[in-house]
């Protein structure tokens, strides 16, 4: 905690680097947005983090890069949305990379609204859904196993598994794993493609399709409670690049900078985000009317 000090007592110092400058904001989902909980589909953002993140979108770029399938944590049309660790991104129609890119391509949201799509590991999608269907299939007897397809990547949940059973999963995940070599087993049970992508990557790619990475006036800041969401705190720590957030009520060793203990700190943090910038823009406005007169 001495070495990732709390990212609200140090607010000010967050603040005073984020001076004229332009943020852009990312955020991890379960165990930052909504709480984990031991029946996935049930983990849902409160109304008041709703509420808060759409504010900071009103002022701020905004990602959500997540570990479940993209359709799962969709919902707010202001947002980049990237679902399972950046392999199915949906963002706003723009005229950058994002658009020109071979895996890119346009659709509608479930509002009609014209978005793009980049998905990096669009031909594993077959490959993931035989994988799924033949794990549902051979751990339909483990009393409280369940299995989730992510469209890019599948997760084996096993908190609701008797602990003696723990060996009979991972068994049973590595047996079917031996015959699909472009696929590996991640931290957590998840089954993913052997490609070089993950939440690191997904910041460098929405930045430069927002025409940010190549501005020095730019602070990424990253805000996740995961071992997958390191990769995205390594490369904001690179160059002092951005600033990462690491939520943990607990001392962990991290890339993040600094760290809040819980989702209602990561949540008082983005309204106190957003009460800064408001006070920012009044300064601005004042300091400009005086000038002109």
């Amino acid at each position: 905690m001495i070495k990732n000090p709390s990212a609200l007592k140090y607010f000010k110092q967050i603040s005073k680097r984020a001076k004229n400058m332009k943020i852009a904001v990312f955020l991890d989902y379960d165990g930052t947005l909504s709480p984990i909980v031991d029946d996935p589909d049930q983990a849902f953002m409160s109304d008041a983090m709703c509420s808060a993140v759409r504010n900071v979108a009103k002022y701020f770029p905004i990602a959500i890069i997540s570990g479940r399938s993209r359709d799962k944590v969709d919902g707010l049309t202001e947002l980049f949305y990237a679902g399972s660790h950046g392999m199915d991104i949906v963002g706003p129609v723009s005229h950058t990379e994002f658009d020109v890119h071979p895996n890119c391509i346009r659709s509608t949201d479930q509002q009609g609204k014209e978005v793009s799509l980049f998905t990096p590991a669009r031909e594993f999608i077959p490959m993931i859904d035989e994988v799924f269907k033949t794990l549902v299939e051979n751990t339909k007897d483990i009393k409280g196993a369940k299995v989730e397809n992510h469209k890019f990547c599948a997760s084996v949940h096993y908190r609701n598994v008797e602990e003696k059973n723990w060996p009979t999963i991972v068994q049973c995940v590595h047996d079917i794993l031996k015959d699909y070599p472009r696929l590996r087993l991640t931290h957590g049970r998840k089954i993913r493609p052997v490609i070089d992508w993950n939440k690191g990557k997904v910041v460098e790619f929405v930045l430069k399709s927002l025409g940010l990475s190549e501005r020095d006036d730019v602070l990424p800041i990253y805000i996740g409670d995961d071992k997958t969401d390191e990769d995205a705190f390594k490369v904001l720590r690179e160059g002092d690049r951005g600033c990462g957030i690491l939520v943990s009520s607990v001392p962990k060793e991290s890339n993040a900078i600094f760290f809040v203990r819980e989702i209602s700190e990561v949540q008082k943090f983005l309204e106190t985000l957003v009460k800064w910038k408001k006070l920012e823009a009044k300064q601005q406005h004042a300091e400009q009317t005086l000038i002109e007169e």
